[in-house]
Parts: C-alpha cells; structure tokens; sequence
C-alpha cells in the first residue's frame, strides 16, 4: 500500500513533504485538498486532522499532520543510513534549522509572501512587507554563514534542514521583488535546483495564489 499525502500542491508545506518523498524513493499517492479543492471542512477531514490544515500523511494506520513532524517520522520509518541518523546530538544538528526556519525564516517569509505576493496591490502595506524583507535578508544571511565550504547546510548531503529552508527560496525570488541571494545561498539555491523532486514540487507555477486572499 502506498502513502498517502493530503494537500494542494501550492502549499510550501506540503511541497516539503511531496520533495521528501521523491527523495526518499517512497511510493505515494498525492491527494489535492485545502484551497480551491476544498475538504479540510469535512468531518471525514477532521477525523483525519483536528486542526483541519494541510499536508496530512497516512501510512496504513498511522496518520500523522505537522508537515515538520511528517518529515521527521518519514525519514525515521523509510530512510536509509544517509537520511537517519541514530546519534541524538548529531540528529540535533539538522533539527535546529528545521525548528529555527519554522520559528524565524517561516514567518519572515509569510511576512513578505502574504504581504506582498497575495495581497492586491491597493491594500498593500509595504512597510510591514519591508519589514519583512529585512527579516528574510537576516534569516539568508545566517544561511550564508553556514553554507561557507559546504555543499548543504550540513555538509555533502541534503538533510532535513535543506528541505525545511530550501522551500521558502524558490518563491522568494520568483514574486516580483529585488531580493538578491547572499553568494552561499545562491550557490546552494542552485545546487537544489538540479535535484529532481526539488524541480518536480517547488519549482512550481504559483500563479493562482498572485493577489488572492482567501485560502
């Protein structure tokens, strides 16, 4: 039986979970839901889910929500020696940027994505989206100062904290505003963009979202 995700395509966080995925090898079967499909309403949704939010994962009968929490328990259960790592301090080591991109890099980039990209232009702030600019600028720069001399944010390898930052740099630089990528980053944005569930689930066409609101 395959894995199940739940999640419209247009959400970062569950494009985190669909490049995980790829990488891992998994066989899944992706399900569009939240946004213009709708069904994070339903009871059947809330059974699933209680907060009623996107990316859900089902594996057999475990169903697990947090997309953070879903790549860790996907890496736990189908990744090999390169993803898994048993050693709680070196494990501790890529979580820190996960928790640190949810706590600073995600909301410095919904700052500027909301902000800018899916608010129409006459209710625009754009000292609150300069602000923000300002916040993503400093989370990059502390992205640059640890990709010096490697190839991934923990060295020759792509971990968990690659997925969890890599995400949010893609839409960044695709919305319309000058924000230049420090040298590191640059070299690691491109690094990821060779990689195919990076080309398959983020490179994606966004344009739907472009002034909307709602959901």
């Amino acid at each position: 039986m395959s894995v199940l995700i739940y999640g419209r395509d247009t959400s970062y966080n569950v494009q985190k979970v669909l490049w995980l995925l790829e990488e891992l090898n998994v066989e899944y079967r992706h399900i569009q839901l939240g946004g213009k499909f709708g069904g994070t309403e339903s009871e059947e949704f809330k059974r699933l889910n209680p907060m009623r939010k996107v990316p859900v994962l089902v594996d057999g009968d475990n169903v697990v929500w947090e997309s953070n929490t879903i790549l860790r328990y996907l890496v736990d259960v189908y990744g090999g020696a390169e993803w898994r790592e048993e050693r709680a301090y070196e494990r501790s080591k890529y979580e820190r940027w996960m928790d640190w991109s949810q706590c600073q890099f995600d909301p410095a980039f919904v700052g500027v994505f909301w902000g800018y990209y899916r608010t129409p232009d006459d209710l625009r702030d754009m000292n609150a989206v300069n602000e923000s600019i300002d916040r993503c600028l400093n989370c990059l720069a502390k992205l640059d100062e640890q990709l010096i001399d490697k190839k991934y944010l923990m060295g020759d390898r792509l971990t968990l904290a690659d997925i969890t930052t890599g995400v949010f740099v893609y839409r960044l630089v695709q919305i319309g505003l000058d924000i230049k990528l420090p040298k590191q980053v640059a070299r690691w944005y491109q690094r990821l963009k060779n990689l195919p569930g990076y080309q398959k689930w983020v490179m994606r066409d966004f344009s739907e979202l472009k002034g909307r609101l709602a959901y």
